[in-house]
C-alpha cells in the first residue's frame, strides 16, 4: 500500500514538472519570438530614420543649389534686362552668366539626383566632386560679377578636410553670399576662413544700414530667416559645431560658423 502511494506520488510529481516544463518551454519560445519582434521592429526603425536623415539632407542640398543659382540668374536677368538697349556688349555678358548658372545647376542637380536614381548599365554618370572650399574661387567670381564685391581672407594652415565638413563650410558660405546679394544693400562682403588646430571657422560679413543710425534693411526679406540657414545649423549641428545668423549693429549681416574637426 505504502508502495503504491509513493509510486502514486512520484507520478503525480513527474507530471507536475512535465506540464511546468512545458509552460517554460512555451514562455521562452514566447520570449524569444518577442525579442526578434522587437529587434526587428528595431531594425525598421533605425532603417526608417536613416532614410529620413538622408531625405532632409538631399532636400538642403537640393534648396542650396536651387536658390543659389536661382538668385544669380535673377540678378543677371535683371541687369541684362536694365542696359540690354544700352550697352549689348555688358547685357550679353550678363546672359552668359545667367546661362552657365543654369548649365551649373543642371549638373548639381543631376549629380544629387543620381544618389535617388541611379543610372542604367552603360549609361553616363556625372561624377563630378562635391562643391568644396577648393572650389571657393568660382563662387565668389559668381556674385562678384552679380553686382557684389567679395574679399576674401584665409587663415591659418590651408589642409583637406573631411567631405561633409568640407561641403557645409562651402555651403555656409555660398548661403551667406546668395542672402547678401539678394537683400544687402550692393556694397561688399567679407568671408574669412581660419583653419585651426581644432576648429574650422568661417565668418561672413555684408553691409547695409545702420540699426544705431536707424537705417531700415532692404524691403526683401528677413536673411536670418527661412530654410536655408536653418538647414545650415543642422549640418554645423551634425558635427557638434554651431553657427549664429544675426544683423550686425554697425549695419549689415553676419554668419559666423565654428566646426570642430577633430570630431569629423
Amino acid at each position: 500500500m505504502v508502495g503504491w502511494l509513493v509510486a502514486l506520488v512520484a507520478v503525480g510529481f513527474a507530471a507536475l514538472f512535465a506540464v511546468q516544463l512545458v509552460r517554460t518551454r512555451r514562455a521562452f519560445t514566447r520570449a524569444l519570438e518577442e525579442r526578434g519582434w522587437l529587434l526587428e521592429r528595431e531594425r525598421e526603425t533605425a532603417a526608417r530614420g536613416a532614410v529620413d536623415a538622408e531625405r532632409a539632407r538631399i532636400a538642403r542640398e537640393l534648396h542650396d543649389i536651387v536658390s543659389h543659382n536661382v538668385s544669380v540668374m535673377v540678378v543677371q536677368a535683371g541687369a541684362a534686362r536694365q542696359v540690354v538697349a544700352a550697352d549689348a556688349d555688358e547685357a550679353t555678358a550678363a546672359l552668359r552668366a545667367v546661362e552657365s548658372a543654369g548649365r551649373d545647376t543642371m549638373t548639381e542637380l543631376r549629380h544629387l539626383l543620381g544618389v535617388l536614381a541611379p543610372a542604367a548599365d552603360g549609361e553616363d554618370v556625372d561624377l563630378s566632386p562635391q562643391p568644396s572650399l577648393s572650389r571657393l574661387s568660382p563662387l565668389v567670381d559668381r556674385i562678384a560679377f552679380a553686382g557684389l564685391p567679395v574679399e576674401v581672407r584665409i587663415s591659418g594652415e590651408p589642409r583637406p578636410l573631411p567631405s561633409g565638413v568640407d561641403l557645409t563650410a562651402y555651403r555656409i558660405i555660398q548661403e551667406a553670399l546668395t542672402n547678401a546679394l539678394k537683400h544687402g544693400d550692393g556694397g561688399k562682403a567679407e568671408v574669412a576662413v581660419r583653419y585651426g588646430e581644432r576648429y574650422l571657422r568661417i565668418e561672413v560679413l555684408n553691409t547695409g544700414p545702420s540699426v544705431l543710425s536707424g537705417g531700415r534693411p532692404r524691403p526683401r526679406g528677413n536673411p536670418g530667416e527661412g530654410r536655408g540657414l536653418l538647414g545650415l545649423r543642422q549640418r554645423v549641428a551634425v558635427f557638434g559645431g554651431d553657427l549664429d545668423a544675426r544683423r550686425r549693429l554697425g549695419g549689415g549681416f553676419r554668419v559666423r560658423a565654428k566646426i570642430p574637426l577633430e570630431r569629423a
